[in-house]
């Protein structure tokens, strides 16, 4: 869920996708911003007109995995501003797609959005109404907790995003169906990835190419859902 925008600084920067005009600059956000200008997949989404460089992190999870068929039934959490719904949509010509985030999305027309925090009882309201009795074959998941600068505070949050995703699977993943979402190295998501395993036939860790090294996430996906009884 990579936006290519920066906090405010100086006039004259440029949004590296969008080429809009952006807000005047601070110091650290040049130091961002020297970074994006480098960075070989941002120049890429930006030539091959992709709404983010974490367009290209699903299409090489998909590449290797082939967790995507055109007839997919996918749910998407966290999917501002649609860098991976954009790939999701042209993947999927004959399936069904529903993309939640209370951030805009850049999308087409075979997207349900779902405007809201994955997990509140208003979401999740709407999402069952759009399942209705057919349950997904996917569940994909680029939340991410907000950067607080504690890095204990920012895992924290990371396995409860990680959670939110598994509680989707409990509601509407159907039988032998996958789960695909980010994650952070760090504290309790060893011991999450060994309870994920009593859910679903495999699981594997991944870091695509496009994910920055310096980063810390990874993504886990997890194939051939069971269950999520105790």
């Amino acid at each position: 869920m990579t936006t290519i925008q920066r906090p405010s600084g100086e006039q004259g920067a440029t949004n590296e996708i969008t080429g809009e005009a952006m807000p005047k600059r601070s110091k650290s956000s040049e130091r961002w911003l020297q970074r994006q200008r480098k960075d070989y997949f941002v120049r890429k989404a930006q030539d091959g007109g992709q709404v983010s460089r974490a367009h290209y992190k699903l299409a090489q999870i998909d590449e290797r995995f082939n967790i995507l068929s055109a007839r997919k039934r996918v749910l998407e959490l966290g999917a501002a501003p649609g860098g991976w719904t954009q790939y999701l949509e042209s993947k999927l010509t004959r399936g069904f797609l529903i993309a939640v985030d209370p951030l805009p999305i850049t999308r087409g027309s075979r997207c349900r959005v779902v405007e809201g925090y994955a997990g509140e009882d208003e979401v999740n309201a709407e999402i069952n109404q759009l399942v209705a009795d057919q349950q997904m074959d996917l569940v994909l998941s680029d939340m991410a907790p907000n950067i607080s600068g504690v890095r204990a505070v920012e895992q924290a949050r990371a396995m409860d995003l990680a959670d939110i995703a598994l509680h989707a699977c409990e509601s509407w993943l159907g039988k032998g169906g996958d789960l695909a979402l980010k994650a952070f190295q760090g504290e309790g998501l060893d011991i999450w990835v060994a309870g994920l395993r009593q859910h679903f036939e495999r699981v594997n860790m991944m870091k695509p190419k496009a994910s920055r090294p310096e980063s810390r996430e990874v993504f886990v996906v997890a194939r051939g859902f069971v269950t999520t009884d105790g």
